[in-house]
């Protein structure tokens, strides 16, 4: 899952994109609204974290772009406004989810999850296929029972790989969904990820390399 977050405190924003990336997300972060316009512009994104309150560009106007345009990116909206009426107006606005500040960050993880699933096809809360379980929430990994401790960028490839439900998942596509905008295009972390999966997961192999293309688990 790719995550923008947009908050114009950048001590915050760093922290909740570094709280999201220990949870195996990919997170790119914006300071101002003219900058998240930028970046929703070029990547596609499953899920905003969008504070209303910002220079440049006002959080409200992004909301309304983000609807007008007609992104697939669902919208968590963060204020430090917590009256019904502010919480209102967000919603108005095309706003998915709203969350007043001071949160609980593990409320924010969960809420984000949860409009991830809504930005695709639904999808079961643990993801089964070929003897493997994984459970996004607590982010844990089982396969024929058996425990499989994986790295964060593992636990998000092997995610995306699930998700596809036999189909193949590109290259392209797992860099997208499980790094960030600062990673090389051309780089071979995917398929270096791929053997360290593979490797964990153990015998019988399951996670398929689909020539020219990418990998799936059928």
């Amino acid at each position: 899952m790719r995550v923008l977050v947009v908050e114009d405190e950048e001590l915050l924003a760093d922290a909740i994109a570094e709280g999201l990336r220990r949870e195996s997300l990919a997170v790119d972060v914006a300071y101002d609204g003219a900058a998240a316009l930028e970046r929703l512009g070029v990547n596609d994104y499953d899920v905003l974290v969008l504070d209303r309150d910002l220079p440049r560009v006002h959080g409200d106007e992004v909301c309304r772009t983000v609807v007008e345009q007609g992104y697939d990116t669902r919208i968590l909206m963060l204020t430090v406004a917590g009256e019904v009426a502010d919480r209102i107006a967000g919603l108005s606005l095309g706003a998915d989810d709203y969350l007043p500040k001071p949160f609980a960050f593990g409320e924010l993880v969960a809420r984000v999850r949860a409009l991830g699933r809504r930005a695709r096809p639904a999808s079961p809360p643990v993801l089964s296929r070929a003897g493997i379980s994984l459970h996004p929430g607590p982010r844990e990994v089982y396969r024929d029972g058996r425990y499989v401790g994986l790295s964060r960028k593992e636990f998000a490839v092997l995610e995306e790989l699930l998700r596809g439900e036999g189909s193949a998942v590109s290259t392209e596509q797992l860099l997208e969904k499980a790094w960030d905008e600062n990673i090389d295009p051309f780089t071979n972390v995917v398929r270096v990820t791929v053997m360290t999966l593979r490797r964990k997961l153990g015998p019988p192999q399951v996670v398929q390399t689909v020539p020219g293309f990418g990998y799936r688990i059928p």
